[in-house]
């Protein structure tokens, strides 16, 4: 392969997404596309400075606040559920309904309820971005940590080793690759969650911005506010990525 096709290959992704701006930016000049519509890359970035950095900053903390929040939690709910449904066949057949019917509930016909039962304020937010992270998060710690092969269970038993040591030295780190697939969902799913509840009750944030500027027409905004959105999702994955390769590199598969 030639040093110009290594190039390439390397930024194929980014050429990509520069060569889709392009086609956006000529189709909303070639056609007159009207801003209300569909506004062009440059009316975007132009509708960036109109609010300035410091508003940017203040919403997109908001939103990350309740993201990190909502994800901290269903980490440490997902860690205990998982533990119990591995650890305890009953539990298991107790908790798995339920979490499937969690899952089934659409949030967002909960959301206000939510609200009203729990007040204003971040901590409703945080529920709600929970409840929507947290799902794929016990599927995926539960499955690794049911991963490990039966021979080295009845080793570790044999060896008299107490649950704990169990846990930590045998089922762990044949779940690690599991867990970090279920990090790399549920973080995505946060910055969702987040913004389904700015979209219920917030003040500010890149999800009460979207829904106010859109309901003012103000479309080159919500644009501006959904590219920050979609960067921060992206960034936040690719920290999970990050840190299990940093800290884990003999879990990463081919595919990833």
């Amino acid at each position: 392969m030639t040093a110009l096709a290594s190039l390439g290959l390397r930024f194929a992704s980014l050429l990509a997404f520069l060569g889709v701006l392009l086609l956006w930016e000529t189709g909303c000049r070639l056609f007159k596309v009207p801003v209300f519509v569909l506004p062009a890359p440059s009316a975007v970035l132009g509708a960036v400075g109109e609010i300035g950095a410091a508003r940017w900053l203040e919403h997109l903390m908001a939103t990350l606040s309740v993201a990190l929040a909502g994800y901290a939690v269903a980490i440490v709910l997902a860690f205990v559920l998982a533990v119990a449904i591995t650890g305890s066949r009953l539990l298991s057949r107790i908790l798995l309904p339920w979490l499937i019917v969690i899952q089934s509930t659409p949030i967002i016909a909960v959301a206000p309820i939510i609200v009203v039962t729990l007040g204003a304020g971040n901590l409703p937010r945080v529920v709600i971005t929970t409840l929507i992270a947290f799902f794929p998060l016990v599927i995926g710690i539960a499955t690794g940590l049911a991963a490990v092969p039966p021979e080295m269970l009845e080793l570790s038993r044999s060896l008299r080793a107490p649950r704990s040591r169990e846990y930590l030295q045998v089922r762990m780190p044949f779940a690690v690759p599991y867990i970090f697939s279920a990090l790399k969902v549920a973080i995505t799913l946060a910055v969702i969650g987040a913004v389904v509840a700015e979209f219920v009750a917030a003040e500010r944030g890149l999800g009460y911005l979207i829904l106010f500027t859109t309901s003012t027409f103000k479309i080159p905004t919500a644009f501006a506010a959904l590219a920050l959105l979609v960067g921060s999702s992206l960034s936040l994955y690719g920290l999970i990525v990050w840190l299990q390769r940093r800290w884990f590199p003999w879990s990463i598969t081919a595919h990833d």
